[in-house]
């Protein structure tokens, strides 16, 4: 039985989604932090993503997901199998970031000497400081850290953001980015050394990168008269070479690639305009 943590809170959506076309439907319960998964060797857990690493490093969980932040805020000695960018709320990485009032004289990191700073990442932000040479008072912030330097409780803070709106929006200001972080697969040591947990965790790990990649990629497929062959295949990116093959007309060729979703909408009256007819896009549920 492989014992796989699932993060609870603002991923637990988007993370039981990523199974599922990876092909492990996990149904959550109200009620417990046990969800069922359809597959008769697998035991899933929610655990929030703060505490993940700390259970896998200690073999309560085999593997789990969780960010690079919250590995390195608690040092755990743990195995990173895969990094896993996968969040809908936005393509951007977090950043954990330095941010004080608008009008604070506080201009650097240098400048947290004898400063007050509040953080849920105490840990990480206390070495961080040490390593630059800081002697700040680091304390932890158990929520709304923000309004902290707001209200003036403190000098700076240390939060997290992807886009900063919020921040600005609070008339604070970004000093610096002190870490980016995104999503890894995380292993128990032991488990590894384990020939079939190690190779149940690899399969998962290739099945989600596999649906990963497959969510920024599409299939285009046209049927192109003969003669108009190299004018189309020109047009069409792919991994190697578009696909090729013969129609029952032989006066007309079927092609079929993959490419980028995001040139489509380009490409697609490039094709038409190139004699292609037929055209089709469909999605994919994964691509190794």
């Amino acid at each position: 039985m492989l014992k796989l943590g699932i993060p609870k809170g603002s991923l637990q959506e988007a993370t039981i989604d990523l199974f599922a076309q990876a092909g492990w439907r996990i149904t959550p319960h109200s009620r417990n932090y046990y969800p069922d998964i359809d597959d008769p060797e697998i035991h899933c857990s929610l655990l929030r993503a703060q505490e993940m690493a700390r259970y896998v490093e200690r073999g309560t969980l085999d593997l789990g997901l969780t960010g690079l932040d919250w590995i390195l805020e608690t040092e755990a000695d743990v195995e990173q199998i895969c990094t896993l960018t996968y969040s809908k709320a936005s393509n951007r990485p977090s950043r954990w970031v330095l941010v004080v009032p608008e009008h604070s004289p506080i201009q650097s990191v240098a400048d947290l000497q004898g400063c007050k700073v509040a953080t849920e990442l105490v840990g990480f932000t206390k070495r961080y400081l040490a390593e630059r040479g800081v002697t700040a008072e680091v304390e932890f912030s158990w929520g709304a850290t923000e309004a902290k330097a707001v209200e003036g409780l403190v000098d700076a803070v240390v939060e997290i953001t992807e886009t900063g709106s919020t921040i600005r929006a609070h008339g604070l200001r970004i000093v610096e980015d002190l870490l980016i972080t995104d999503t890894r697969l995380i292993a128990n040591r032991e488990a590894m050394r384990d020939p079939a947990r190690r190779a149940r965790i690899e399969q998962i790990a290739l099945m989600l990168q596999a649906a990963l990649a497959a969510r920024h990629k599409v299939a285009l497929k046209c049927n192109v008269p003969a003669e108009l062959l190299d004018a189309v295949v020109e047009l069409l990116p792919s991994l190697h070479a578009p696909t090729v093959s013969h129609l029952y007309d032989p006066r007309w060729l079927a092609v079929e690639t993959i490419v980028d979703s995001a040139l489509v909408r380009d490409l697609i009256p490039r094709l038409r305009a190139a004699g292609a007819e037929g055209i089709l896009e469909y999605e994919l549920r994964k691509m190794i």
